[in-house]
């Protein structure tokens, strides 16, 4: 070891009766924060200082104690404390308002248009973002994730005025010549094509169309499904209603008593979020006051029905049966051509969409194309983009859907998390972090042991080696308290299960989805190239050389390390000069008592059968000459 450039810190110690109070978001609840033990820095690199180099020494350890104990407050410290919403995130309110002010003097042909709020922010060397549009058309379907994806993006809109009557084929010509444009102009750069219902149907046939193309696909609720929607009836209604019958979108959506009475809650509350019982069950839960909650609950009913004669002029009567027409022809021509579609797709379906048969619809398109992704919402409904608690760049994140080039770079194309995207992730691991109640020591240069995590040096790169406790639950309080207490986002070395997507899923096989929020935080699929690309880019990345084994660890393996005889990450961490961090976790397994194992499960025909079939289907990172079972998931 001493032959080597890279520094290597020794590991600390770990008092499992330290306790740390915090308090946290969640109801008020005060936790006890017991930690897992991050070791750091140790001195004595040179000799032979003298008497004045002596001192020198003294002074300067003395400085670095003295900056790396002052942790300044970050704004991640506090994350209770952190606003929920960026603050130039623009609301329903704003999409009804701009949509009023574009369709005031709207008209000729589709064209396209950028955001104002996506045109400062962006960096020349963003990928192209071209939206297109679902039934309304105005192109400001994205107007709540605007201020995020100009950091990300350079997007464009389609506009399509409420008076236009372009037909789908030209349409997809609109678009399609615009990709090859753009395409000509940048050929080693992506374009995504974000498309809702008609304009995801827009997408698939621009895809097919050009299949040796570098597209990425994110469609929201395909208008594939048309002929199986309830959309469909309403053709030949609006075809034999006479002029003078005062029929249009809001009107269709406000007949409370007829079948469409359920699409005014589903449009109307979908859209804003507001669905009246959902606001009252979000009010019961939050314990609030029952004038408070009618209040609400009238604001949010008397903001719904003003936005009606917006829609009116939005989607008048000729125009709403030019759309549905519209969709058929689009969701005919889509399903038509999506043998020859090759590009890279992310599916983004509604729980409750009552338009159109979305779950269905994505398990459908995922079965025939060769590369597609989904991921649900439950709770939402078919307007998913402006619905409050969608945030598409935290998806587009989490599905490591975002590069720049041909190929995905963890480095280059890695967008760390905006802070409000770390609150919700901190809110969703706040049960961990109550149950665990981590407490964590680090050591200084002078070899001192103190409380917290002043320790870690600041700038990379930086190795952190560890082991894993069962089921690799420490591994959730240790990123969360490094990044809240020194503002460093520590990127994890995974295995590559939790990143390819398994064709044919089966219980017990996870979702690719359950791994988005570790994508988001940065983890990245263990490879050389990968750990090369962590290093070179000076980051702090964390490496468990056990691996599975090591967390699914069996009755009496505890604390035991099953790391491999060849430590290649050494030399790597050297060439970069590296400082490694050993570190050693204690607690959970002196009190997590493992009643079947895997050799007991093996032992069951059917869990046996599981546990082969998921094996068989799982990446390997083992050699050949590893133990039996070092892999078995």
């Amino acid at each position: 070891m001493a032959a080597i450039s890279a520094s290597t810190y020794p590991a600390a110690g770990v008092s499992p009766f330290s306790q740390r109070r915090a308090t946290s978001s969640y109801g008020g609840i005060r936790n006890l924060s017991r930690i897992l033990a991050v070791s750091t820095e140790r001195g004595g690199r040179g000799t032979g200082f003298g008497e004045n180099g002596k001192h020198e020494k003294q002074k300067l350890n003395q400085k670095v104690v003295k900056e790396e104990s002052e942790v300044k407050p970050n704004i991640y410290a506090n994350p209770e404390k952190i606003p929920e919403f960026e603050e130039d995130k623009k609301w329903l309110k704003d999409y009804f308002g701009e949509c009023k002010e574009m369709i005031r003097s709207d008209g000729g042909p589709p064209r396209w248009f950028s955001p104002l709020e996506c045109s400062s922010s962006t960096s020349p060397d963003c990928p192209l973002l071209l939206f297109l549009p679902g039934i309304d058309g105005t192109g400001l379907g994205l107007i709540m994730h605007h201020h995020k994806l100009g950091k990300m993006f350079n997007v464009w809109c389609l506009h399509i005025p409420v008076q236009d009557r372009t037909p789908f084929n030209e349409l997809v010509k609109i678009v399609e010549r615009t990709v090859r444009s753009e395409n000509y102009r940048s050929p080693n750069r992506p374009i995504y094509l974000v498309g809702e219902s008609i304009g995801a149907c827009l997408a698939i046939s621009v895809a097919a169309r050009n299949p040796d193309m570098d597209l990425l696909l994110v469609l929201s609720n395909p208008a594939t499904s048309f002929s199986q929607s309830q959309l469909q009836p309403l053709i030949p209604l609006l075809e034999m209603m006479p002029d003078q019958f005062p029929i249009n979108l809001p009107y269709i959506l406000s007949l409370a008593t007829s079948y469409f009475a359920n699409m005014l809650l589903n449009f109307l509350g979908c859209i804003s979020n507001s669905n009246p019982l959902r606001v009252l069950m979000d009010n019961v839960v939050k314990r609030g006051p029952l004038p408070q909650i009618i209040g609400e609950l009238s604001q949010d009913l008397a903001t719904m029905s003003s936005y009606l004669p917006v829609l009116a002029d939005i989607v008048p009567r000729q125009t709403l049966l030019w759309k549905l027409n519209l969709l058929k022809s689009g969701s005919a021509c889509g399903n038509s051509c999506l043998h020859a579609v090759k590009a890279q797709l992310l599916i983004l379906c509604s729980g409750r969409d009552q338009l159109l048969p979305s779950q269905e619809e994505s398990q459908r398109l995922q079965k025939a194309l060769p590369d597609c992704e989904i991921r649900m919402f439950e709770e939402s409904g078919h307007f998913l983009f402006l619905e409050d608690n969608v945030d598409l760049v935290t998806i587009i994140k989490g599905a490591s859907f975002y590069r720049r080039g041909k190929h995905f770079d963890c480095a280059s194309d890695f967008m760390p998390p905006t802070p409000s995207e770390f609150k919700k992730l901190h809110d969703s691991i706040s049960w961990v972090l109550t149950a665990t109640s981590p407490v964590m020591l680090s050591t200084l240069e002078d070899g001192k042991v103190v409380r917290g995590l002043a320790g870690i040096p600041s700038e990379g790169p930086v190795l952190f080696v560890g082991y894993h406790m069962l089921m690799g639950f420490e591994v959730i309080p240790l990123v969360a308290q490094i990044m809240m207490e020194r503002n460093i986002l520590v990127r994890g070395i995974a295995h590559p299960a939790m990143f390819v997507r398994v064709k044919d899923r089966r219980p017990p096989e996870p979702e690719l989805s359950d791994f988005d929020v570790i994508r988001v935080m940065g983890a990245v699929p263990v490879s050389a190239a990968n750990f090369y690309k962590l290093m070179s880019s000076k980051s702090h990345a964390l490496l468990y050389p056990g691996g599975v084994r090591e967390a699914l660890h069996r009755k009496g393996e505890e604390y035991k390390l099953f790391w491999p005889d060849k430590s290649e990450f050494v030399r790597m961490a050297a060439r970069f000069g590296a400082k490694i961090i050993p570190f050693g976790v204690v607690g959970e397994d002196d009190f997590a008592e493992i009643i079947l194992d895997y050799n007991d499960l093996m032992k069951i025909p059917w869990r046996r059968e599981e546990i082969e079939r998921v094996t068989s289907r799982t990446a390997k990172l083992r050699d050949e000459g590893g133990a039996k079972g070092e892999e078995e998931m």
